[in-house]
């Protein structure tokens, strides 16, 4: 080995060991190392707390090993500092870095750097405040009431969007420990068209969920062709504009209710998504485990959703539009305000 990579060795291995994963979990191990001293009472085994949390031995045995690291989720996290009696000042650093490792993952998973969509073909996740017509319900409405109208319009648009964003920039772990968030009616299905840039969970849960009605497409977040394809036959056959893009008309067709006893290709595509939401991986196995049960409903309930641990219609939609986007997303995935409605 030369002493150029001797070195890219050690900086790799230094970086690994203060990356915000490891950190997290050496911050539970010792949770749980000294939740057995004076004040702790008797240590737990790893057994009994991970039936306490809902998971299984070996996911808990991943989750507090900083050499085998897995990013345990915030619902863990907080359930972790809860059953070991750890330092109360210690949950918000706690919080902090499993948001952080969970940002280090997505960077990870789009290494390989994309490039960057065109303007024009940009799919916005969100559609913008409509505009506000004010007619005169009388041609002899005074114009001084009319132009009152128009600017008190005109300022409820700014309020609703201001509110629209600042509910979009809310970070889940600035809450206390079950809190429920505040419900939004204003979200709006995810546009997705044919590209060839990679889309990142969204194109990889688009395509699950195709597989899971019959379709043999590659589960490899690029929207290609042969997805086109299998998008615009469904439509068809359900009775929707065949044009291969995956809308409002679109989405709500082909989701499908998914809980325990799920088939493997819908159970993936709800894991994807909710192992790209700030609240830390969910493993992506294409099995209903407890795991997923209790991620599902940790989102639900911290969403403010029914916590039904059953994924449907209305959680679909807030996990998609909840995604989070990869260091090297477009622009329009950056943006914390709704972007302009592309021409469908």
């Amino acid at each position: 080995m030369t002493q150029r990579s001797e070195g890219q060795t050690h900086d790799q291995s230094q970086g690994r060991e203060q990356s915000a994963g490891v950190r997290l979990a050496r911050l539970l191990r010792r949770w749980w190392e000294e939740s057995g001293g004076p004040s702790g009472g008797t240590r737990p085994t790893q057994q009994a707390l991970a039936a306490r949390l809902g998971v299984d031995q070996t996911t808990l045995s991943r989750y507090l090993n900083p050499g085998h690291l897995s990013t345990a989720p915030l619902r863990v996290v907080e359930a972790l500092h809860t059953h070991l009696r750890a330092p109360a000042e210690e949950i918000d650093e706690a919080r902090a870095l499993c948001a952080a490792a969970l940002r280090e993952n997505g960077r990870q998973r789009t290494a390989a750097s994309d490039p960057a969509p065109r303007k024009d073909e940009a799919a916005p996740a969100f559609a913008p405040t409509p505009a506000v017509t004010v007619r005169s319900a009388s041609p002899w409405l005074p114009p001084v009431l009319v132009g009152s109208a128009v600017v008190m319009a005109f300022t409820a648009g700014i309020v609703a969007h201001a509110w629209f964003s600042a509910s979009q920039r809310a970070d889940p772990a600035d809450g206390a420990a079950g809190a429920v968030a505040t419900r939004m009616t204003g979200h709006k299905w995810p546009v997705l068209i044919m590209r060839e840039e990679d889309q990142y969970t969204r194109a990889r849960v688009l395509q699950y969920l195709l597989r899971s009605r019959g379709y043999k497409v590659r589960t490899d977040g690029f929207f290609r062709e042969d997805t086109r394809d299998a998008v615009a036959d469904f439509q068809k056959k359900n009775d929707l504009t065949a044009d291969g893009k995956v809308g409002d008309q679109t989405w709500p067709e082909l989701v499908k209710e998914v809980g325990p006893g799920s088939g493997p290709f819908e159970v993936r595509a709800l894991q994807e998504l909710l192992n790209n939401v700030d609240q830390g991986a969910t493993p992506v196995t294409g099995t209903f485990t407890t795991t997923t049960g209790a991620d599902l409903g940790y989102f639900q309930r911290l969403h403010g959703l029914p916590e039904t641990r059953r994924a449907n219609q209305e959680t679909w939609l807030a996990l998609l539009v909840r995604q989070l986007p990869p260091a090297t997303a477009p622009d329009y995935q950056r943006s914390m305000s709704p972007p302009p409605v592309a021409a469908r």
